[in-house]
This record gives structure tokens, sequence and C-alpha cells, in this order.
């Protein structure tokens, strides 16, 4: 790997940290952006629920899944893409092979949501009971969910260059256009148009956020080369990608099999939406930490090149009190006001059975320490930790998962198991923080080593 925190902590040791430990307008209009998020995936099964039948909305659902799936291709890359741009920016110099190698990783990323459409839309078509215009619906959601990779890698891109406040700008744009154009929908807008516009949209966004980048030196304006710069960047970063890959597989696999063994096990119709409505809450609350945490990377990626460690303290405990301001809102709604939220969600698609509000309660608990900790140790280099974590957990939940099908649990108690292997897995996480990142930035500057690459 050509770049690690060590050579940060070169330059950042001479440069003063700022004084803020996190920028206020950053954490403004993130927050603004992150709950954008939130309320679009919300609206998304609102909508859903009320335009499509629940056999096509579980149909989506599915589809959906599948698309999340495709994370499989991520690896990790935009973490180790991070710290290739960090450290030049912040010696004020431009690496154009970490510039090329970034837009050749991105590019490939928008090029497998392509062809992931396209070969939906051919398997949709082929269908005896298929049609043209139900291709396009599923092949058009399999796009606009896909894009994200594409899109949340850029988001790594943009912190690494210090070019945050004009991602998140875009990004509230793009959760507010969505929500409107969804909301369209009750009206009579039809789902074709919608998916079609909202494609559209990811098209302007992403050519908006190139432009920036490349003015940033954090892209480059060329095809020429770019399968070399690919190769390139796997074979200079191969030990990093092996274990940021474990992780980012063992990631998609936790977030994704449930939308597999859920229908296998207990059919379409009410078990797959009631499914869907807990992980849209999970993932929604999901969405709102990590964003919290993305406030603090520029800070904490900072205090550990200086090796100033309580300034890392300082920060991922800002980290998780923030965490717990959303998380505790969130909890109170779900106990004295989850009937009502579930009825407003879904209407009569399913009735979500009590028994879902303590588990989602002890998801939305753990995901506070298991987000915390996978973004320190993400953006510190420390991919072996979370890769054994991850296979680790992986491993439980396919035990726990075979038993409740062994036992034959209802939804609620797959669900129950599905939250006991994720506790579990984000208490290991945190004492990997623990142990790792946070003990590294004791370390003196004259005693220090190599955190990345070497973990």
């Amino acid at each position: 790997m050509h770049a690690n925190i060590e050579e940060l902590s070169d330059h950042v040791a001479i440069e003063k940290p700022a004084a803020r430990l996190i920028s206020l307008p950053y954490l403004l209009l993130r927050a603004t952006s992150a709950g954008g998020a939130f309320v679009m995936g919300f609206v998304q099964t609102f909508v859903f629920a009320r335009v499509l039948s629940p056999d096509r909305f579980s149909i989506f659902i599915v589809v959906g899944g599948i698309g999340y799936s495709l994370w499989i291709a991520n690896l990790g890359l935009g973490k180790i893409l991070f710290v290739n741009l960090r450290a030049p920016f912040l010696a004020g110099k431009a690496d154009r092979q970490a510039a090329g190698q970034a837009t050749a990783v991105l590019s490939f990323y928008v090029a497998l949501a392509i062809a992931a459409a396209v070969v939906c839309f051919a398997v949709e078509a082929a269908r005896p009971a298929g049609s043209l215009r139900g291709a396009a619906e599923l092949s058009l959601f399999l796009l606009f969910i896909t894009l994200n990779l594409a899109w949340f890698t850029l988001r790594g891109v943009s912190i690494a260059v210090d070019a945050y406040l004009f991602y998140e700008k875009l990004e509230l744009i793009r959760r507010v256009a969505n929500v409107a154009a969804m909301l369209a929908m009750l009206g009579g807008l039809p789902l074709l148009f919608f998916l079609v516009g909202s494609n559209l949209l990811w098209g302007g966004l992403f050519a908006a956020a190139a432009v920036r980048l490349l003015r940033r030196g954090a892209l480059l304006a060329r095809w020429r080369g770019m399968v070399g710069d690919l190769i390139g960047f796997f074979i200079a970063n191969w030990n990093s990608i092996a274990q940021s890959g474990t992780a980012a597989l063992s990631g998609v696999f936790i977030a994704t099999f449930p939308y597999y063994f859920v229908p296998a096990a207990f059919g379409l119709g009410a078990a797959p939406i009631i499914l869907e409505v807990t992980f849209r809450i999970f993932r929604g609350a999901c969405v709102i930490f990590a964003a919290i945490c993305d406030l603090a990377i520029p800070s904490q990626t900072r205090a550990l090149a200086a090796r100033d460690a309580n300034r890392l303290i300082k920060v991922t405990l800002l980290a998780v009190a923030l965490c717990c301001v959303p998380a505790a809102i969130a909890c109170a709604t779900l106990i004295f006001a989850g009937d009502p939220l579930f009825y407003f969600l879904l209407k009569s698609a399913a009735v979500v059975p009590a028994g879902v509000v303590p588990i989602l309660v002890a998801l939305l608990i753990s995901s506070i320490l298991q987000i915390v900790a996978e973004a320190l140790l993400q953006y510190t280099g420390f991919f072996r930790s979370l890769a054994l974590n991850g296979a680790g957990v992986s491993g439980l939940m396919v035990i726990l998962a075979a038993t409740a099908l062994g036992l034959k649990f209802d939804i609620v108690g797959f669900l129950a198991a599905y939250a006991a292997a994720y506790a579990i897995g984000a208490v290991f996480l945190t004492v990997a923080a623990l142990t790792g990142p946070i003990r590294a930035a004791f370390a003196t500057i004259d005693n220090r080593r190599p955190v990345l690459a070497s973990q």
C-alpha cells in the first residue's frame, strides 16, 4: 500500500489539529441529510405498501435484497481509497495514482449496477407471467438500489479531500427529490415514471460530484488506462483488500441473508413485509448513526496520526453520545407508539407482532456500539479485526438461523435470534476498537508503527 496512517502522522504531527472536535456546519448538514435518509426509508415502505399488492410488494423487497447483496463487490475498497487519498491531501500534494485508482473503482461499481439491472430485465421479461413493463420496473428499481454502492464510496473519497460539505448538499437534494417523487405516487404518478426520474437524478448527482472531485485531484478525467488502474489498485493493496473484503462480505451477508431466509422459511406475504418494516427502522437508525460517525472521521484520523489519544477518545465518545440521542427517541417511539406507527406504515398489508418492538430496541442499542467501533476500525485501517469479527458473527447467524428453522420458530423468534447474534458481534467489535486504534493512539511519536496493513 502506498499510503498509510503512519505517513499521515508525519504531516499531522506538525500541523495543529482543528480546535473543534466536529465541524458544526458538517454536523448540521449531515444530520439533515441523514434525517432525509431515515424519512426516505419510511416513505418508501409507506408508499409501496399502498401502490403495490402484497405479493408484488414482497417481490420488490426480494429484488431490493438482491440489490443490497451486490455490496459483495464492495470489499471495503472505499475505506482503502480513503486512506490512499487522505495522506497526500493533508500533505498538500496531488497523487495521480491514487486518483486514477479511485476513478477506476467508482466506474467499476457503476458498471456493475448497470449490468445487474440488464440481467434483471432479461430474467423478468423471459418469465411466462412477466411483462416488459414489469421487467422495466424491477430492473430500474434494482439500478436505483445498486447505484448506492458507488455513491457511498464517493462519500469516502469526498471526506478524504475535505469535500464532504458539497457531497452532503447533493445527498440532501437526492433525498428530498426522491421523497417528493415517492409521495407523488400516492397522487397517481406511475411507478415507472418515478423509477426513471430517480435514476436520471442519479446521473446528475454523479456528474456534479465528479466535477468537484476532479478539481480537488481525487478523480481523473480519463478513460484510457482505467482497467490498468483497477488492476494496479488490487495488486498494490492486496493484503488490505483481503482483510477488508472479508469484513465487507460478512457485513453484506449479515444485512441481507434474512431477505432470503425469511421468504424461504415463512413464504411470501406477511413475513417478508414484517421483516422489511423491522429492517427499515433498524437500517434507518444505522444510517443516522453512520452519519454521526462520518462527522468524527476527519478528527479521528488526524488524532490517531498525531498519536493524540485524548483527542481520539473525546471524539469517539462524542460520536457515541450523539448516537444516543436519536436512539433514545426511536426507542421511546417504538415502546409507547409502536402499534400506531406500524399501522401507519403498512395499513392492512401486514400486522407486526408486539414481540418485534423489544427486538428492535435491542438492535438499536447494539448498533450504536457496532457502528461507532466499525467506523473507527475501518478508517484507521484495522481491517483484520473487522474481518475476524464479521466472519464470526456470520457463522453464528447461520447457526442461529438453522436452529430457528429446526425448532420451527416464527418470524419473531427468528428476529430475536438475529438480534442476539448481532449484539454479541457489537460487543466484541467494541473491544477490538479499544485494543486497536485507541490503544495505538497512546504510542509516542518516536515509538510509532504503521497502523494500516500490519493489522
